[in-house]
């Protein structure tokens, strides 16, 4: 698990009065660092509009079935095997041609972590499946990088509504406007809304601010 830096916290709560009190109650919090490569993109994939209880029984069973998550062992698999471990046609199919591209070398892991985040963006996303908030995602928690903020991210636009006193959940121009104050360190603001988030769905905090900063 990776705790938060507090140079970070301090470095947001003097961006952003708004999140300051944040960054007190849940400075704390850690995060876990996935493994990048082909096993995290296979994650994230089947992850995809799934809740975490569903998508963590299909993954378990998926590791599983192959033994070795590798682009040979799955691309060795076939379609009613992973069927069976409760992926869909369409992951199937976004399975194989992230397997067909490690196989083949077209996509590297060591590559995209070499490239600029938004090169690197750009990079997973022209893999078929991976979308912008899949690819920001990896790039978080796969390679720790510290200046994202997943727009696509439902979670987070709500809070970023709460953090704002906005009636409705903004969309993800206003979201992406408003976390550049945030920059370089927009993925710590990230960790600290989702948290936020987790509470208060969790009915451990309240969504008003100024109760929070009180």
């Amino acid at each position: 698990m990776t705790p938060l830096d507090p140079a970070h916290l301090s470095a947001l709560a003097a961006a952003d009065p708004k999140l300051a009190p944040l960054t007190t109650h849940f400075g704390h919090i850690t995060y876990r660092k996935r493994p990048g490569g082909f096993p995290a993109l296979l994650g994230l994939i089947v992850e995809q509009q799934l809740s975490v209880k569903a998508a963590d029984t299909i993954i378990a069973r998926l590791h599983a079935g192959l033994g070795d998550v590798s682009p040979q062992a799955l691309l060795n698999h076939d379609d009613d095997a992973m069927r069976g471990y409760g992926l869909s046609r369409p992951k199937i199919s976004y399975a194989r041609a992230l397997a067909e591209a490690f196989h083949t070398g077209a996509i590297d892991a060591d590559a995209i972590a070499a490239l600029e985040t938004e090169e690197a963006a750009k990079a997973l996303i022209g893999l078929k499946g991976i979308g912008r908030w899949t690819a920001e995602v990896y790039l978080m928690f796969s390679e720790g990088r510290l200046d994202l903020f997943p727009v696509g991210d439902v979670a987070l636009r709500e809070a970023v509504a709460w953090l704002d006193g906005l009636e409705e959940r903004p969309n993800e121009a206003y979201c992406a406007e408003r976390a550049l104050s945030w920059s370089p360190y927009r993925s710590i603001a990230a960790h600290l809304l989702w948290a936020w988030y987790g509470a208060v769905r969790r009915g451990e905090m309240d969504r008003q601010m100024s109760r929070i900063a009180a």
